[in-house]
């Protein structure tokens, strides 16, 4: 008899996690874990966030040969004077406590108008899940730094004066992730290279660099073009139509948007390869998606949509929908909003409602403009669009087989031999029951298989190839046989008859001696 287990619950039972302890304890809920790229990103983020404000031109980071990353900007530095309430210093409660930051207050003279940080728990988890951690402060020309290790302050602030060589302002973090809280301690190279390069697309004008100690390799990006030369370089297949690069922001009069929410995007027509499909949001990469991309899906489509109906270009019997005019499309896009709402920390995914209307208010009428300026073109995504709503229509008329646990179930009304000698074996199609009883009391139950039809058989030779099996006598005949349609000859690739699953070596056709039982055998 096995003793039940001592679990009293009572109030010594209750554990209240502090500081940093949720996220030594549930890493999962607070970043990803399979490497240490997202809290690299963390760091990253707020120095980006800098340059977003207008406040720095230079981003830096140094992948080290003990594998630690350091960050450095060139932005205002991390302030590290006293809280007023928490009687701390500033740059120690970034680091140390959850929901610290600069980001809450998005009113007038706040400290960030547009950031990616809603939540404040940025860099505080990069420093939970740090073995060692490194920030530098240089700020109104004083020089401020501490250390911490697991999360935790081991060396207390320190402030001096900036001297020869030191940086006017900006600040520089470096980060030793701590490899038992990850499924793999390597950073992937072409994921941060990756990222790198989009920061430097998105903010026109700020250098981005890496730089890897081992190899002393290096590569700075800057882009004065920003969205269109990125997504020139990146999509796969040559464009329909020339790039759609426009940008919409709100201003001080809007009544629906604080000024300065809107969105820049770039987007290109390929009619092959894989499409090109990113979003972010106040420069947060939003691998997953999320509001404001479905406000750009909703843009494109009204504005297509409206252009093929004021031209009458849709065919009779075809209905678009957003995905045609979206199944070719690749794009950027980069939306900035006020207070945005994303799901989960990990910032994947945007979740803000308001950002639907937003980016497809902007969206919308800039294409509808510039369709109605350059007709070809328009006409020739028109026909892009109109094509796959025509193939989506055919692919969604296609009847299979019906099948259960992935075998095609034979007709019920199959009269089967018993024999499995295909070369012995034959099939009888019968017209009606009536005929099917006759011809089941006549038949050899070894080897001959009776199979009534109803009705007169529809004529395949007129009916789409896709169709067939919508017909129910067609399809028990194919199931019955054993073999699929397949097109009269001279045979191609895809339509050479299969003859694999073939169950008789013979189909005789019994037909009564009138106008219906030649209509069979036709």
């Amino acid at each position: 008899m096995s003793v039940k287990p001592n679990s009293e619950y009572s109030e010594g039972s209750i554990r209240v996690l502090k500081g940093l302890e949720p996220v030594k304890q549930r890493p999962g809920m607070y970043t990803r874990t399979d490497n240490p790229l997202h809290v690299i990103q963390e760091v990253l983020d707020n120095a980006a966030d800098e340059a977003l404000g207008g406040f720095g031109k230079k981003i830096k980071v140094t992948v080290h040969t003990d594998g630690s990353v350091g960050i450095e900007d060139d932005g205002r530095g991390i302030p590290f004077g006293m809280h007023p309430e928490e009687k701390a210093p500033v740059i120690e409660l970034v680091f140390t406590r959850l929901h610290a930051g600069g980001k809450f207050d998005k009113g007038k003279g706040g400290a960030y108008s547009f950031s990616g940080g809603l939540h404040g728990v940025g860099v505080s988890v990069t420093n939970a899940l740090a073995k060692r951690l490194e920030a530098t402060s240089y700020r109104e020309g004083m020089v401020a730094g501490l250390v911490f290790e697991n999360g935790d302050v081991t060396q207390a602030l320190q402030i001096r004066k900036t001297a020869e060589g030191d940086r006017k302002s900006g600040t520089t973090v470096r980060v030793w992730p701590d490899a038992k809280y990850f499924e793999s301690a390597v950073l992937p190279m072409s994921d941060l290279t990756h990222l790198l390069r989009s920061k430097a697309v998105l903010m026109p004008g700020v250098s981005v660099t890496l730089l890897i100690e081992k190899t002393k390799e290096s590569q700075t990006w800057l882009y004065k073009g920003g969205l269109k030369d990125y997504l020139m370089q990146t999509i796969n297949g040559e464009p329909v139509i020339p790039l759609f690069d426009e940008e919409g922001f709100a201003d001080a009069q809007s009544d629906n948007f604080a000024e300065g929410e809107g969105a820049a995007w770039c987007v290109a027509f390929t009619e092959d390869g894989q499409p090109v499909r990113e979003s972010y949001v106040n420069l947060i990469p939003t691998s997953a998606g999320g509001t404001h991309e479905s406000g750009l899906r909703d843009g494109l489509f009204t504005a297509v949509k409206g252009f093929i109906e004021l031209h009458s270009l849709l065919p009779k019997g075809v209905k678009l929908m957003p995905e045609d005019v979206f199944a070719r499309a690749s794009y950027v896009l980069s939306t900035k909003v006020l207070d945005p709402q994303f799901q989960g920390q990990i910032k994947e995914r945007l979740n803000s409602r308001d950002a639907v209307r937003l980016v497809s208010s902007f969206v919308r009428p800039a294409l509808e403009l510039w369709l109605n300026q350059h007709v070809e073109y328009g006409k020739k995504l028109a026909e892009l669009a109109i094509k796959a709503a025509q193939t989506r229509q055919k692919a969604g008329q296609k009847v299979e087989k019906r099948k259960s646990s992935g075998v095609a179930v034979l007709p019920g009304k199959l009269t089967d031999c018993e024999s499995k000698d295909i070369a012995y074996n034959e099939v009888f199609l019968v017209e009606g029951d009536s005929a099917g009883g006759s011809a089941k009391m006549g038949r050899d139950k070894e080897n001959q298989a009776i199979l009534p039809l109803r009705g007169k058989v529809l004529n395949t030779w007129e009916v789409d190839r896709d169709r067939l099996f919508g017909n129910t006598e067609i399809h028990d005949i194919s199931v019955a046989i054993g073999v699929d349609p397949h097109g009269p000859g001279p045979y191609t690739e895809g339509n050479a008859p299969d003859l694999s699953g073939l169950r008789y070596g013979k189909v005789c056709i019994l037909g009564d001696a009138d106008v219906d039982g030649s209509h069979i055998q036709v």
